[in-house]
Formats: C-alpha cells, structure tokens, sequence
C-alpha cells in the first residue's frame, strides 16, 4: 500500500492522536520497540510515549496535518495499535474527534 486511494491511513494519522496505546510492559521488549518510545502506565503497563496525555499523539508518528503520516515503528507496533483496522469503529471515532470524514 503505497499511496492514500490504497491506505487511507498515510493521509490521516487520527488513531495516533486519539487513544492511549496501552499494552504489557514486556511486550515492549518483545517486540523490539525503542526505550524512547514507551512511558511506563503503571507496574504492569506501558504506553506508547506522548499517548497517555490529555491531546495524545504517538511519538512514533511522524507527518503533520495535510500531508502524509507514517508510523516509525510499523513492524514493532504493539498490539492496541493492529487492532484497529481501516473503517471500523475505533477509526471512525478517531477520525470524527479530529473532524475528519468517515471513510467509505
């Protein structure tokens, strides 16, 4: 998926800047996620860094507003994050609380 008409998401980045990507600390390890990307929650969870904020945005997020998005970390991301899928729900609230259109 190369282009937006293919991945809606390269154009986007809503899911990023929506939710707190909480998982198992050791899943971190596990899949090879940097140190510097990672906040610990509590003894038991961590978060992507810059999620668990009152404005969230993944700081492995990279693009701004209007032109493309690209997770840094695509083939470590944790779990929370291969959970949303293109159109679902959690997508389209994501894009709804950033007034973005929902996907056809």
């Amino acid at each position: 998926m190369s282009d937006t008409r293919e991945n809606p998401c390269l154009s986007c980045g809503a899911c990023c800047m929506t939710y707190r990507v909480s998982f198992y600390w050791a899943d971190a390890d596990a899949r090879g996620l940097p140190p510097a990307l990672t906040e610990q929650v509590n003894a038991h969870f961590s978060c992507m860094a810059g999620t668990n904020a009152k404005a969230p945005r993944c700081a492995a997020l990279r693009g701004e507003p209007g032109g493309r998005y690209a997770c840094s970390v695509y083939e470590q991301r944790p779990e929370p994050c291969r959970e949303v899928q293109i159109g679902d729900a959690k997508c389209l609230q994501a894009r709804a609380r950033h007034a973005l259109s929902a996907l056809a």
